[in-house]
């Protein structure tokens, strides 16, 4: 069973957000699941981290221990930092959809009144 980690959001925010998700798929969307593998080759980076760094090393207990409290004190932050960024790029999508998508409308008699002077 993959690792899980509750991400909270504050309340005021996911009451701001204008979705029409209850509260729990809200927090479901916010949890992180670390795959099997991906949870062994991180706690496997730490054990190395704490070999060339530390003077001690840590054993694969400890630093599941250790990356499981990253990953609900840290994560958060990391959680909601992803989630601006994407906002901000969506933003920025959505403001240029009018210079990349716009028609100019009513452009048949303007067209076929210029084809008109092209073949005078």
């Amino acid at each position: 069973m993959p690792f899980r980690s509750l991400l909270f959001w504050d309340a005021y925010e996911w009451g701001r957000c204008g979705c029409n998700l209850s509260q729990e798929a809200a927090l479901k969307m916010m949890t992180v699941e670390l795959s099997k593998q991906a949870r062994a080759t991180a706690i496997s980076s730490l054990q190395r981290y704490f070999e060339e760094n530390m003077p001690e090393p840590i054993g694969n207990l400890p630093a599941g221990l250790l990356l499981d409290f990253f990953m609900e004190e840290v994560g958060p932050a990391i959680y909601n930092r992803a989630i601006a960024d994407a906002q901000a790029r969506m933003q920025q999508c959505v403001v240029d959809l009018n210079g990349e998508l716009f028609g100019d409308e009513f452009q048949y008699w303007p067209r076929m009144d210029s084809k008109r002077k092209k073949n005078r």
